[in-house]
């Protein structure tokens, strides 16, 4: 018998061994050069694809800050006009704070004043720092009439109100006025003192102060004084409260006592006035 016979089994498994072998040696080379494969196409394609995604999240930062930018500038138009309206607002109560001492008399005279009283407005004035000639926005239509009485409410004490005198309606349109004050240097008055009676003229000057003369030069008259209009020649009318004397100056050889006034009203301030409607 051959030796192939006699060991055929055994040359079989080894055979079949030895192909087991390669076949197993074969897909490990195989794994090792897909393996070294893979790894230089990772190298490859590993900074490609962090470019693409850095590239995309950029780009989805930016569309998003844009939008964001969007938003803001919303947000900063309407704090835009948060503060506009604050800053008005402020004014306003600032504007109120500045005539609360006004607007106190001017209700409590509302309910106290015996006159039929015409309330107007200033809307315009002469050049200078003092209201001594100015327009109102009350005329015909209202009941005003040229010659009429111009007056603001005054605190003469705690808890007194009063008529003070401004001046008088020289000019009368449809829907507008002119007044003349008392400060100005055209403007004469005519006044008496309340604790003696004794009477005199005022006028004003053109550095708008007022100053007058008594008629009776030995008249008892001291600083402090209070003034009221005496409603001689019908120009004002009578017992309008006008101011206190500041000074007074006899003249022994004009034989003459002038006096200094600081009137009640504050002609620098003005910005709405009462005319008497007779």
């Amino acid at each position: 018998m051959s030796f192939f016979s006699r060991n055929k089994e055994k040359i079989i498994v080894t055979i079949i061994a030895i192909a087991l072998i390669l076949l197993i040696g074969f897909t490990s080379a195989e794994r090792i050069l897909l393996t070294k494969f893979e790894r230089v196409l990772g190298n490859i394609l590993s900074p490609i694809g962090k470019f693409t995604n850095s590239i995309g999240k950029n780009t989805s930062d930016f569309f998003k800050n844009v939008g964001e930018i969007g938003s803001l500038r919303e947000e900063n138009e309407r704090l835009k006009s948060i503060i506009s309206q604050l800053e008005e607002e402020n004014r306003s109560f600032q504007d109120i704070i500045g005539k609360i001492d006004y607007l106190k008399n001017e209700a409590e005279l509302k309910k106290t004043t015996k006159y039929n009283l015409i309330e107007a407005q200033i809307t315009g004035k002469e050049p200078g720092n003092w209201y001594h000639r100015f327009t109102v926005d009350k005329g015909l239509k209202d009941g005003v009439k040229k010659g009429d009485t111009v007056i603001q409410g005054i605190q003469i004490d705690q808890n007194t109100i009063i008529e003070g005198i401004v001046g008088r309606v020289q000019d009368v349109g449809d829907n507008w006025s002119k007044i003349v004050a008392i400060v100005d240097e055209n403007s004469s008055i005519s006044f008496k003192i309340l604790r003696t009676q004794d009477g005199g003229i005022l006028t004003g000057n053109i550095e708008r102060k007022i100053t007058g003369y008594l008629f009776d030069d030995k008249a008892d008259v001291i600083k402090g004084d209070k003034l009221f209009t005496a409603g001689l020649g019908g120009a004002y009318l009578k017992d309008i409260y006008i101011g206190e004397i500041e000074s007074v100056l006899s003249d022994e050889e004009d034989l003459m006592k002038t006096i200094q006034i600081k009137a009640a009203v504050d002609f620098k301030k003005l910005h709405k006035v009462f005319i008497i409607s007779n």
